[in-house]
């Protein structure tokens, strides 16, 4: 939901009136954060719904939200379709059950669609050779075979596609030929500086504490889901946190690294990732994590006390955080640990905001291992700010700011508009 609620504000200064169709709080079991909900305007209108309850949806094991909310939304939103005049249905949300709502309520009431593709639907990247096994056993089975159903039929009616990376595109192309006729457009994430002043708004004895500071430490920090960069990213950093403990034991034993919502699931419900990486490099000493997940603006306040924010790379070449826009705003160091080749490394570098180490998936590492060596060398002597390139934060405005991707966003509506029927 984070584009669209970053987009709230700037909706109708480009001709466009929001009416957000959600699933009530009841009915879910995330995280959850009064102080971001503050950020929407309080002006916004917003239509709830259902959802099967969690009660029984544990009994069966199908805790998704899209397949427990689908025919809530649909009943909803068909009574929204049927009672007022609608120009356009947008989808974001990564709950891709919900993309088929599309082609159903398009053919009833004759209204477009536009989808948002956050992550890829229908991949093969846990195929592939040397990718870790799959998570959700046979959930996982079932979804990527309701991926193969329903992915060309959602894709080949929607009026426009927008997406995060455009590898997701070029893919969806390959499999659908149909869609070079469709508008689409890459559009980043981006980051609200709205979320930075709200942030700063609440307590700090609200703050999640993800670490003490002792005197000498330097606390390095990666917020966010770690399944996406699991192991190889982790293993090219812990590998040279151990060789550099040779080099330099005192020096490498004052670095601390933090992970902070490395899974989906509530506290009580969520295991660790990233320490079973960091045992078998023996360095588990030095590395800690906080597997369930914690709220957006207490992620903000944790990033701002940090020393230096990983982002840390994923084998999946297209994969595209939106975290990264979010670090920028925070004005913090960054070590940037990722793939040649991927888009991660190519935004990074078009960003120029972080000291980068880049390696093959397959090759040596000795290289990716000398570059961490001199970086952490660099911060244990104070020279945090000689590990920074110069940053252009007049392109960042241009280009990664939400005012102006809810503007793409709106200027490809236009163009779903425009498509003939």
């Amino acid at each position: 939901m984070q584009r669209v609620r970053m987009s709230l504000p700037y909706y109708r200064e480009n001709g466009w009136e929001p009416v957000i169709l959600a699933v009530g709080e009841r009915w879910q079991d995330g995280v959850r954060e009064a102080g971001l909900s503050h950020t929407v305007p309080a002006d916004v209108r917003i239509e709830w719904c259902s959802a099967l309850s969690l009660k029984w949806s544990r009994r069966l094991r199908l805790g998704s939200l899209g397949p427990r909310s689908f025919f809530s939304l649909r009943r909803r939103g068909a009574q929204l379709l049927r009672a007022e005049k609608f120009d356009l249905v947008f989808f974001s949300t990564t709950q891709f059950t919900c993309f088929s709502l599309g082609p159903l309520w398009q053919r009833r009431f004759g209204v477009p669609y536009v989808l948002d593709v956050q992550d890829p639907w229908r991949t093969d990247y846990y195929e592939r050779p040397g990718s870790r096994k799959p998570p959700g056993g046979w959930k996982y089975k079932i979804a990527r075979l309701e991926a193969r159903l329903l992915e060309g039929w959602c894709f080949r009616h929607a009026a426009a596609v927008m997406s995060v990376s455009p590898t997701y595109l070029d893919d969806l192309r390959a499999r659908y030929p149909a869609l070079a006729r469709t508008p689409t457009a890459v559009i980043r994430f981006g980051a609200s500086t709205d979320d930075i002043v709200s942030a700063g708004r609440e307590s700090p004895a609200a703050t999640y504490r993800a670490f003490r500071r002792e005197a000498g430490e330097l606390h390095l920090l990666y917020t966010g889901a770690a399944g996406p960069v699991k192991p190889h990213s982790l293993n090219v950093l812990f590998d040279a946190v151990r060789l550099y403990r040779a080099k330099d034991p005192a020096g490498a034993r004052r670095l601390r690294f933090h992970f902070v919502g490395t899974s989906y699931a509530a506290p009580g419900r969520a295991l660790p990732s990233v320490l079973p990486v960091a045992e078998a490099a023996g360095v588990a000493d030095q590395v800690s994590e906080t597997p369930h997940r914690i709220g957006f603006l207490e992620a903000i306040r944790l990033q701002q006390q940090a020393d230096v924010l990983l982002m840390m790379g994923s084998s999946d070449l297209a994969y595209s955080p939106s975290k990264i826009y979010l670090y920028y705003l925070t004005r913090q160091p960054i070590l940037g640990v990722v793939f040649d080749d991927s888009v991660m490394k190519q935004i990074l570098e078009e960003l120029s905001c972080s000291y980068l180490v880049h390696f093959q998936e397959h090759g040596p590492k000795e290289e990716a291992h000398a570059a961490l060596h001199q970086f952490f060398a660099l911060i244990l002597r104070g020279q945090v700010a000689a590990t920074q390139p110069e940053r252009d934060d007049a392109f960042f405005r241009s280009k990664y700011l939400a005012t102006e991707l809810t503007r793409q966003q709106c200027e490809l509506f236009a163009r779903a508009l425009a498509r003939p029927s």
